[in-house]
Formats: structure tokens, C-alpha cells, sequence
């Protein structure tokens, strides 16, 4: 003769208790995958101004992640730039030379690694978005650890050597330039990084690596990207973001 078991049932209290005792790691929202845009600029150089607020328009797209990165050579004309790293004159400088270009220049953005235009040329900027927009991408995960990000990289089935960049950035800054060529002028940035730091690298293999507070402190800054990025071509092969201030 066969007994009939009941199903057991946890009291409500316990199964949620259960739940939140099970570590889970919340990884930002991959939605549509991103096409990087960086914009080289400097407070110091006149041209720059106008191009310094298409960022903030870019904002508002969920397929884009606009950076202002701020270089240091035009800071010898009577303004240094605040946000100014000569860490991104260097990688301006990478780019010139896997683009074929024999010198750099303010305002120049830069799209995936791989097209750059004239920052105030929003026509061809837009065109150049669009056709990064169709390159295959890489999935790439991230999250907050606390003092640091967990980045996340499945495999992709060959064969990439890739330098791994974690970038973290503010939103918004507002600077009162009083010398040089924009004296006078309060200028707006938008996603104003704040530095730049390689963490890692990848083959096309699967990665998964928590950065240390030493790699580089995320701590009050608003914001964090990963960056997937190839050493042979300089193209960007996936990125990803989160916010770190939700307040």
C-alpha cells in the first residue's frame, strides 16, 4: 500500500529568507548593445565649445555612451583645463596612429575605435554612429562591487587580443574659464572621465574578473564603463556601463 506524501510548504518568512541568504550578483542592464563615442577636447581650445554640448545631446540615447575626455596640450595658453589627464593626450595619440593620422586635434571625436570626425560635425558624427551601430559586438557584463566592478565576457569563439579599459566618469561639470582663448565662458561637459585604467586583457575566451581598489577607485565618481577594446586595430569591440550614484 502506497502513501501519499504532502508537498512541503515553507512558511513565507522562511522561503524569503532563504532567497535573500543566496549571494546574487546584479549585473547592469545589457539592453541594446553600445557604440562608444569620445570626444577630445580641451577648455582651453576655442573651436571647442560648440562641440562640447553634442555629448549631452547623446546622453539621451540608450545605444550610445558619449565620453568627454579632456587633453592636456592646449593647457600651456594661459588655462589649464581641470579634467585635463595626459594619460588621455596618450590615448588620443594611439588613435591617430592606428587611424593613419599624423597629428591630433581638438575638438575630434572618435567612434568605436574605428571612424573619427571633426566634434562639431554632427552630420557625419551621426552617419559615423550609424554605421558603428552594425559592427558585430561583444556582450560584456559589469556590476558594482562595492570599491570596485566584477566585468563579465563570454567566449566568442576566436581568437582576440584585446586590452580591457575601465573608465569612470561624471555626468555632468560646469567650469568658469577666467584666462585664455575661452575667458568668460562657463562650459559645460557631460560624462567627463575622470580616469582611465586598463584592468585586464582578453583572448576570446571566457573572462570574469573583479577589479581591486587599487586597479582604481570608483568611489565617488558617478559613473563606470567597461571597455573591450582590440591592441591590433584599436576598434572597440563591447562595452557596457553602470551608474555608481544612484542618489
Amino acid at each position: 500500500m502506497f502513501k501519499t506524501f504532502k508537498p512541503l510548504v515553507l512558511p513565507v518568512w522562511l522561503a524569503v529568507a532563504f532567497i535573500f541568504a543566496t549571494p546574487v550578483t546584479v549585473f547592469a542592464d545589457e539592453g541594446t548593445p553600445l557604440t562608444v563615442v569620445e570626444l577630445f577636447t580641451s577648455q582651453g581650445c576655442l573651436s571647442c565649445p560648440p562641440a562640447g554640448k553634442f555629448p549631452g545631446e547623446l546622453t539621451k540615447r540608450d545605444d550610445v555612451l558619449p565620453l568627454s575626455v579632456r587633453v592636456d596640450y592646449w593647457d600651456y595658453i594661459g588655462w589649464k583645463d581641470p579634467f585635463a589627464d595626459p594619460k588621455n593626450t596618450k590615448r588620443q595619440r594611439r588613435y591617430a596612429q592606428k587611424l593613419g593620422q599624423r597629428f591630433v586635434y581638438t575638438p575630434q571625436m572618435v567612434v568605436q575605435g574605428a571612424f573619427d570626425a571633426t566634434g562639431s560635425d554632427r552630420a557625419k558624427v551621426l552617419q559615423q554612429i550609424n554605421k558603428a551601430a552594425k559592427l558585430e559586438k561583444v556582450s560584456v557584463k559589469i556590476s558594482s562591487t562595492g570599491d570596485g566592478v566584477r566585468v563579465v565576457v563570454p567566449d566568442a569563439g576566436r581568437v582576440e587580443n584585446a586590452a580591457i579599459w575601465l573608465a569612470v566618469f561624471d555626468r555632468q561639470h560646469d567650469t568658469e574659464v577666467k584666462r585664455g582663448e575661452n575667458s568668460g565662458q562657463t562650459l559645460r561637459y557631460h560624462n567627463v572621465v575622470r580616469g582611465m585604467t586598463r584592468i585586464g586583457a582578453w583572448t576570446g575566451q571566457p573572462l570574469d574578473i573583479t577589479t581591486k581598489a587599487s586597479d582604481m577607485s570608483v568611489k565617488g565618481r558617478d559613473s563606470c564603463a567597461v571597455i573591450v577594446q582590440s591592441e591590433k586595430t584599436g576598434r572597440i569591440l563591447g562595452a557596457a556601463r553602470i551608474d555608481l550614484n544612484k542618489s
